[in-house]
């Protein structure tokens, strides 16, 4: 147990002594230490439950509090009813050797007792390669998987698709006529259709395998078919990349296939929530407390992408989830609660959705923006970025900023292998830990599990060694709160607190107690920032 784990325990119980149970447990660090390691304000929050005032319920809760000297070694008052924590060298010392007992399981935890999670991210319709705009939910979704099955959780990562309709169609006639220029027609390619290049390969690879024999085809379906094919085969190599593969691609289409859109609509008409007018049928949400209504389905009989989602969602619902998480870009932030109205008003449990909505990315290059278009294929594909810049890259600056605002994608730091670049900041710790642990092997110094850590009185020891228990809750934090740039800032702090630590603690010296403290200590790091990178889908280089 933890001195944090301790606190909270103890003021638990001091919870359930008064039989309060509304009332979330907030721990800080203190930014000044001579405030000790953790600060709370329970005082101030229960002032209006005990009737008193907060100073001395903090002195109440301090007098409750058992002082064990294997957690916490004084406990003291400030301000208006703050409540400071010591924590204990012995519980430091304890936990920085089960950070290298546990090793690669360090930061795991059965939290999530093998409950199933399902992640929908990207989705992109089959109609071109994955851009730098759908880089970010494909990070984001790969790495909130990632902490959720580091927190206890079997994930299954899920793309949802749509083949049919007006862009699928467009698709099939960019190829077909591209291809009837391969054979020598002249074609006229209208300025609406897909413009990008991979549309010619698609058109060559066409004509490598049939020849001449579709220059009369008039049905389109072979076209799209095979675009449709070829872009998937793409983007499943794209994924792959960077470090991640689908577990199950979800075609719109057999939702029409298994009536379940007609289940939908028979559904929302017999609970009186369907209405057909202006030649369309109108699902009537301002019965639910909306604003206004929304088209279901069209005038031209066509539906409008609610429909299909809805239907999609009561089939995760059927599928026994316990938890099911989409991510969409900020282009669904207005649709989407119309998509949970309907799932709710037939009746099923949408308490087990979480939306999380991504904003968009900027991607700039010297101060400027690149613009992109992808119908005038005047973009830059997720593949080109992975070229220019690599896989950790990548992930790391799509991670770097909380979801929820704008990103800008600075790619001349991005290109940086410097220590500017953030990214190889963290990797160069962990690769200069490694060269410190050989450099030790190669003179006969060896770590012992038995090391004497009481040596380790600096303040640049202590600090990096409070940092690094921090870790376990930090995956968690990361993972419940849908937040993977926690995470990231973390691993960035403790690299800094490292760096400090090496420019004023030499490691290997004639003080064999002294050395064999710092190896442990730095052997902890090594293991928080191998896993912590893993975890982001990092890699961890042991040179660099």
């Amino acid at each position: 147990m933890t001195s944090e784990e301790y606190i909270r325990q103890e003021l638990s119980r001091f919870l359930r002594k008064h039989q309060i149970e509304d009332i979330d447990i907030i721990l800080e660090k203190p930014k000044d230490e001579k405030f000790g390691d953790y600060a709370s304000n329970l005082a101030m929050q229960l002032a209006r439950h005990l009737r008193k005032n907060p100073r001395q319920i903090a002195e109440e809760i301090k007098a409750y509090i058992t002082l064990n000297d294997a957690f916490i070694t004084k406990i003291e008052i400030a301000g208006p009813g703050f409540i400071n924590f010591f924590a204990s060298t012995l519980n430091l010392n304890t936990q920085l050797k089960t950070i290298r007992d546990s090793g690669e399981e360090y930061g795991r935890s059965s939290k999530g007792q093998g409950q199933t999670v399902q992640i929908e991210f990207v989705s992109a319709n089959p109609t071109g390669p994955l851009t730098v705009g759908h880089g970010r939910a494909a990070v984001l979704g790969d790495t909130i998987a990632r902490l959720y099955e580091a927190i206890g959780y079997r994930v299954t990562r899920e793309y949802y698709f749509n083949n049919a309709g007006r862009q699928m169609r467009i698709l099939g006639q960019s190829v077909q006529l591209r291809y009837l220029q391969r054979l020598g027609k002249t074609i006229n390619f209208p300025e609406d259709h897909y413009q990008g290049e991979y549309i010619n390969d698609i058109a060559r690879l066409l004509y490598d395998k049939y020849g001449e024999q579709l220059q009369d085809e008039t049905d389109l379906q072979i076209f799209k078919e095979f675009a449709e094919k070829e872009i998937f085969k793409n983007i499943k190599q794209t994924v792959k990349r960077l470090g991640f593969a689908f577990d199950v691609f979800f075609n719109e289409h057999t939702l029409y296939e298994q009536k379940k859109i007609e289940d939908v609509l028979n559904g929302l008409r017999e609970k009186q929530l369907l209405e057909d007018r202006e030649g369309a049928s109108w699902f009537l949400t301002s019965k639910l407390g909306f604003e206004s209504d929304r088209v279901f389905v069209k005038s031209s009989g066509e539906p409008t992408y609610r429909l299909p989602d809805t239907a999609y969602h009561i089939d995760k619902v059927k599928r026994g989830f316990d938890l099911m998480i989409d991510i969409f870009g900020a282009d669904h932030i207005d649709t989407y609660p119309d998509v949970l109205a309907a799932v709710k008003a037939l009746e099923y449990d949408v308490s087990k959705f979480k939306v999380l909505i991504h904003q968009f990315v900027t991607l700039t290059e010297g101060g400027e923006t690149i613009k992109m278009s992808t119908r005038k294929a005047n973009f830059v594909t997720l593949d080109q970025l992975l070229d220019d810049i690599g896989s950790d890259v990548t992930r790391y600056f799509f991670l770097m900023r909380n979801m929820n605002a704008h990103l800008n994608f600075d790619l001349q730091l991005a290109r940086k292998h410097s220590d500017e670049n953030p990214v190889y900041y963290i990797q160069y710790a962990h690769a200069r830990i490694n060269s410190i642990l050989k450099l030790a092997q190669s003179k006969q110094v060896y770590l012992k599990n038995d090391a004497d850590l009481n040596v380790l009185v600096r303040d640049e020891e202590r600090n990096l060694i409070k940092h690094l228990i921090e870790f376990p809750s930090v995956i968690e934090d990361s993972a419940c709160k849908f937040e993977p740039h926690r995470l990231i800032n973390y691993l960035f702090d403790t690299a800094t607190l490292f760096h400090k630590f090496y420019t004023e603690c030499r490691v290997i010296s004639e003080d064999e107690p002294l050395t064999q403290g710092r190896l442990l200590l730095i052997d902890a790091c090594r293991i928080v920032f191998r896993n912590g990178l893993h975890t982001l889908g990092i890699s961890a280089p042991e040179q660099m």
